[in-house]
């Protein structure tokens, strides 16, 4: 694999990363949303990766990673007796979104430390290209 493969594999990394974090963070800011039905409450999402082989990503000689689809979490949607409430179903009933705001926390970080990761790759390749640029020049 040539150092410049490396950008290509740590960039898509960077991307699904990205992608992850974006959906934690918009899972987290629909936490506290409530609905008038199972149906309309809020489920999480989750990206899911998918690896890209070689041959499917046309000139570079490497692999990578991309978000293949986004899905719904399926842990089951809270209920809660709430009979005062406008949004409140025929039995006072209110449903609250599914998402677990720990879950989210412990996503976030992982999703960071991997993104966090990709960029240290990236600068050790860039560094390694500029020391092998020096040996040449002298």
């Amino acid at each position: 694999m040539a150092l410049e493969d490396i950008f290509s594999v740590a960039g898509s990394a960077l991307n699904a990363q990205t992608t992850r974090m974006n959906t934690t963070a918009s899972n987290l800011a629909n936490a506290a949303t409530v609905a008038g039905s199972e149906d309309g409450a809020f489920r999480a999402k989750r990206a899911v990766f998918k690896s890209i082989l070689a041959d499917q990503m046309g000139d570079s000689n490497a692999g990578g990673i991309k978000v293949d689809k986004l899905i719904d979490d399926p842990s089951p949607i809270r209920k809660m007796s709430e009979p005062g409430n406008p949004l409140a179903d025929k039995d006072g009933y209110i449903y609250l979104s599914n998402v677990n705001e720990m879950t989210e926390m412990v996503e976030m970080m992982a999703a960071s430390r991997s993104y966090q990761n990709n960029v240290e790759v990236v600068n050790t390749t860039r560094q390694l290209m500029m020391r092998t640029i020096d040996i040449i020049k002298n």
